[in-house]
């Protein structure tokens, strides 16, 4: 088994994730790392979160003990909302969802290729696997952000010159925040734009099994 540096823990990748959200934004979070980002945002940060079960205005997760099964995301985890918040049907979420209406989509990721191609819904070894809504949000928003770390438990890379798993969707991927780097999508591939602290560019670039451009100002993560 390889070994590359340990970088961020979960939560220090979706504070990265929340920087590059703005006030006004529709963004929909998908399950896993995606959902901690509303936590390191700031109490007027302005940024409506979309679920796809039905929801607009999420304030973030339930960390009270309660749970009420009318307020949970798409992953049935219970959440919290903000005043004014609105509930509605799947059709409507998704019509939301297709018609370009949601600004950032942030994914959990298995395998991005360097073109872009998300792979995020099945691991063919263990068998069986759910896409649930993530086909739409991948295409459908304006922006995808993937959030993942940047090699599998066993060291191998999560970033491929082609994915080998089933895709989610084609050169949907805009940009990509791991556990080591901030990773653009550009039409000549990846294209590293931050490390992580205590990372540096030569154990990404081992750690990516694919070409990857270094920007000539690529610099440390601000957290």
């Amino acid at each position: 088994m390889t070994t590359h540096p340990a970088g961020l823990p979960r939560e220090l990748i979706a504070l990265r994730v929340s920087h590059e959200l703005r006030r006004g934004m529709v963004v929909n979070l998908g399950i896993g790392v995606p959902t901690l980002v509303p936590s390191h945002l700031p109490a007027d940060h302005g940024v409506l979160f979309q679920s796809e079960n039905g929801i607009l205005g999420l304030a973030g997760l339930d960390y009270s003990g309660a749970f009420d099964p009318e307020h949970i995301n798409a992953g049935g985890q219970a959440i919290t909302l903000v005043s004014g918040a609105s509930f509605f049907d799947s059709a409507t979420s998704f019509a939301m969802i297709r018609g370009g209406h949601v600004d950032v989509s942030v994914l959990g990721g298995l395998q991005v290729a360097s073109n872009g191609d998300l792979a995020n819904w099945m691991v063919p070894e263990r068998g069986g696997g759910s896409m649930g809504g993530a086909m739409d949000l991948a295409s459908g928003a304006k922006r995808l952000i993937v959030a993942m770390d940047h090699v599998t438990r066993e060291g191998t890379s999560r970033l491929l010159a082609r994915c080998t798993y089933p895709l989610t969707a084609q050169a949907c991927t805009d940009l990509v925040v791991t556990n080591l780097a901030v990773i653009e999508i550009t039409p000549d591939g990846f294209l590293l734009r931050e490390v992580a602290p205590g990372v540096t560019v030569e154990q990404v670039i081992a750690a990516t099994d694919a070409p990857l451009l270094v920007a000539p100002d690529v610099r440390e993560m601000t957290l």
